[in-house]
């Protein structure tokens, strides 16, 4: 299949200076990860000892030709799917060591997730679903970080209109929100805006990409977008369940090409 840049969304503008990440421990990392699924000649090795950190306070897309394993990568470290052997930490927290319940504990705590459907509960207001992880957990969001949150996302005056009553990039708009709400130690996003229109794509990229810069968040996304990536810091590239390269400050078209070199 070949790679068309044919941008759904304009491209993010970029810095004249290049990104410098913050001196801290990684908000997530893989060291060594191995995947293998089947067994004997039809087993299939979807990563093939991963090594890679990803910044805390920085926005990092996962790219790769189908079948590269980004999706399993992400997967594994926001604790979605184990290992074969290696491990994956959030934060300092090695999620190979943790039994389920740990498991499902710190993926309520300390992860928020974007995915292509937008995965609200239709019955509830856009408020009732941002702040769904938080009441499950019997926790109260911190008012004054909600506030902030709803601004950014630019969802004020939906808080009470239920799904069915939202356009897709307002639905996917409450589901940022949903992850940014709980200050979770790290977001994954999963082809985020694939299920939205090129404008309103665009302007939930510039949200995220705003909760870096201005709410302190670390995002880790998976596209197969050009234009996307450009949204991000840093940009790691997957080739045959390895990483193969990375581009910081990435362009479109600085993306497609080393895309075009992976085919």
């Amino acid at each position: 299949m070949s790679l068309v840049l044919d941008p759904p969304f304009a491209p993010a503008p970029h810095l004249a200076t290049a990104t410098t990440f913050p001196v801290a421990a990684p908000a997530a990392r893989a060291v060594d990860a191995v995947k293998v699924y089947g067994s004997g000649d039809g087993a299939v090795r979807a990563l093939d000892g991963v090594t890679v950190e990803f910044a805390a306070g920085a926005f990092t897309a996962i790219m790769g030709p189908s079948g590269s394993g980004k999706s399993t990568l992400m997967h594994a470290i926001a604790g979605l799917d184990s290992l074969s052997s290696g491990q994956v930490f959030i934060g300092d927290t090695d999620l190979t060591t943790l039994k389920d319940r740990a498991l499902t504990s710190l993926r309520r705590d300390r992860v928020g997730f974007v995915f292509q459907s937008f995965n609200l509960v239709p019955t509830l207001t856009a408020l009732e679903n941002v702040v769904l992880p938080m009441a499950l957990a019997g926790r109260k969001p911190d008012q004054a970080w909600l506030d902030e949150v709803v601004a950014t996302v630019g969802l004020g005056s939906r808080l009470g209109h239920r799904p069915s009553e939202l356009s897709g990039g307002q639905q996917q708009r409450v589901a940022v929100a949903r992850a940014l709400a709980a200050r979770p130690a790290i977001i994954f996003a999963d082809e985020p805006t694939g299920n939205l229109d090129s404008r309103t794509g665009g302007e939930i990229l510039a949200f995220m990409r705003q909760a870096v810069r201005e709410l302190g968040q670390s995002i880790v996304m998976v596209t197969h977008d050009p234009v996307a990536a450009s949204y991000a810091d840093r940009v790691v590239l997957l080739a045959d369940g390895r990483i193969v390269d990375e581009l910081l400050d990435p362009t479109p078209d600085a993306v497609l090409d080393r895309m075009k070199h992976l085919r």
